[in-house]
Protein backbone atom coordinates (compact mmCIF):
# COMPACT_ATOMS: atom_id res chain seq x y z
CA UNK A 1 0.00 0.00 0.00
CA UNK A 2 3.07 2.16 1.03
CA UNK A 3 4.76 1.82 -2.67
CA UNK A 4 1.61 2.77 -4.21
CA UNK A 5 1.07 5.66 -2.16
CA UNK A 6 4.31 6.71 -3.05
CA UNK A 7 3.97 6.15 -6.50
CA UNK A 8 0.71 7.84 -7.20
CA UNK A 9 2.59 11.00 -5.31
CA UNK A 10 5.26 11.54 -7.47
CA UNK A 11 3.32 10.96 -10.80
CA UNK A 12 0.77 13.54 -9.02
CA UNK A 13 3.94 15.20 -8.10
CA UNK A 14 5.23 15.15 -12.04
CA UNK A 15 2.03 16.30 -13.46
CA UNK A 16 2.14 19.50 -11.30
CA UNK A 17 5.41 20.38 -12.18
CA UNK A 18 4.50 19.82 -15.96
CA UNK A 19 1.51 22.48 -15.54
CA UNK A 20 3.30 24.55 -13.63
CA UNK A 21 6.00 24.49 -16.50
CA UNK A 22 3.47 24.69 -19.21
CA UNK A 23 1.38 27.88 -17.16
CA UNK A 24 5.59 29.98 -17.01
CA UNK A 25 6.11 29.04 -20.51
CA UNK A 26 2.65 30.09 -21.52
CA UNK A 27 2.82 33.02 -18.97
CA UNK A 28 6.43 34.34 -20.82
CA UNK A 29 4.66 33.75 -23.87
CA UNK A 30 2.08 35.64 -23.64
CA UNK A 31 4.64 38.78 -23.24
CA UNK A 32 6.40 38.33 -26.05
CA UNK A 33 3.07 37.65 -28.50
CA UNK A 34 1.97 41.25 -27.14
CA UNK A 35 5.50 42.43 -27.88
CA UNK A 36 5.96 40.90 -30.88
CA UNK A 37 3.17 39.46 -32.57
CA UNK A 38 0.06 41.15 -31.64
CA UNK A 39 -0.26 43.77 -34.61
CA UNK A 40 -0.01 41.39 -36.82
CA UNK A 41 -2.20 38.33 -35.93
CA UNK A 42 -4.01 40.80 -33.54
CA UNK A 43 -5.45 40.13 -29.92
CA UNK A 44 -7.34 37.25 -30.77
CA UNK A 45 -5.19 35.39 -32.77
CA UNK A 46 -7.15 36.50 -35.91
CA UNK A 47 -4.84 37.58 -38.61
CA UNK A 48 -5.72 39.98 -41.11
CA UNK A 49 -7.85 37.95 -43.75
CA UNK A 50 -5.64 37.54 -47.03
CA UNK A 51 -2.66 39.73 -45.12
CA UNK A 52 -1.94 37.83 -41.87
CA UNK A 53 -2.95 34.40 -41.27
CA UNK A 54 -4.59 33.52 -38.18
CA UNK A 55 -3.01 31.23 -35.51
CA UNK A 56 -6.36 29.52 -34.32
CA UNK A 57 -7.05 25.92 -35.11
CA UNK A 58 -4.61 26.26 -38.58
CA UNK A 59 -2.89 23.58 -39.51
CA UNK A 60 0.12 25.61 -39.22
CA UNK A 61 -0.36 26.27 -35.77
CA UNK A 62 -1.74 22.70 -34.85
CA UNK A 63 0.95 20.65 -37.13
CA UNK A 64 4.67 19.98 -37.29
CA UNK A 65 5.96 22.56 -35.13
CA UNK A 66 9.43 22.49 -36.91
CA UNK A 67 7.49 24.19 -39.64
CA UNK A 68 5.97 27.15 -37.41
CA UNK A 69 9.42 27.55 -35.62
CA UNK A 70 11.23 27.95 -38.79
CA UNK A 71 8.76 30.70 -39.73
CA UNK A 72 8.87 32.29 -36.83
CA UNK A 73 13.16 32.48 -37.09
CA UNK A 74 13.11 32.77 -40.50
CA UNK A 75 9.99 35.29 -42.11
CA UNK A 76 8.21 34.28 -44.59
CA UNK A 77 8.22 35.97 -48.03
CA UNK A 78 5.89 33.69 -49.93
CA UNK A 79 2.52 34.17 -50.50
CA UNK A 80 0.98 30.65 -48.94
CA UNK A 81 -2.09 28.61 -48.57
CA UNK A 82 -2.96 27.87 -44.92
CA UNK A 83 -6.12 25.89 -44.84
CA UNK A 84 -7.63 26.89 -48.05
CA UNK A 85 -7.20 30.75 -47.68
CA UNK A 86 -3.71 32.81 -49.55
CA UNK A 87 -2.09 35.34 -47.37
CA UNK A 88 0.53 37.12 -48.73
CA UNK A 89 1.89 39.87 -46.47
CA UNK A 90 5.90 39.18 -45.25
CA UNK A 91 6.73 37.97 -42.00
CA UNK A 92 9.46 39.78 -40.53
CA UNK A 93 12.60 37.09 -39.06
CA UNK A 94 12.74 36.92 -35.57
CA UNK A 95 16.38 36.06 -35.00
CA UNK A 96 16.35 38.62 -32.18
CA UNK A 97 14.58 36.47 -29.67
CA UNK A 98 16.34 33.83 -28.37
CA UNK A 99 15.14 29.89 -28.45
CA UNK A 100 13.69 30.18 -25.24
CA UNK A 101 11.51 33.30 -25.84
CA UNK A 102 10.26 31.73 -29.27
CA UNK A 103 9.56 28.06 -27.84
CA UNK A 104 7.45 30.05 -24.93
CA UNK A 105 6.15 32.20 -27.68
CA UNK A 106 5.06 29.16 -29.92
CA UNK A 107 3.78 27.35 -26.57
CA UNK A 108 1.38 30.08 -26.12
CA UNK A 109 0.06 30.29 -29.34
CA UNK A 110 -0.34 26.85 -29.69
CA UNK A 111 -2.20 26.62 -26.65
CA UNK A 112 -4.25 29.83 -27.30
CA UNK A 113 -7.42 31.13 -29.33
CA UNK A 114 -8.87 27.73 -29.23
CA UNK A 115 -5.76 25.74 -30.18
CA UNK A 116 -4.84 22.57 -27.82
CA UNK A 117 -1.46 21.24 -28.73
CA UNK A 118 2.18 19.88 -27.59
CA UNK A 119 3.98 22.50 -26.12
CA UNK A 120 7.57 23.87 -27.89
CA UNK A 121 10.69 23.33 -26.31
CA UNK A 122 14.24 25.47 -26.76
CA UNK A 123 15.68 22.31 -28.02
CA UNK A 124 13.44 21.95 -31.28
CA UNK A 125 13.89 25.86 -31.43
CA UNK A 126 18.05 25.17 -31.42
CA UNK A 127 17.47 22.28 -33.43
CA UNK A 128 15.23 24.36 -36.41
CA UNK A 129 18.11 27.39 -35.84
CA UNK A 130 21.25 25.01 -36.18
CA UNK A 131 19.45 23.07 -39.21
CA UNK A 132 19.59 26.65 -41.25
CA UNK A 133 23.83 27.23 -40.97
Amino acid sequence: MKKTVLVLFFITSAALLKAQSLKASMDRGQKVYEKVCLSCHMADGGGVPHLNPPLSQTSYVLGDKSKIIYIVLHGMTDRIPIDDEFYSNNMATHTDLNDQQIADVLTYVRNSFGNKASAVTAAEVKAVRNKKK
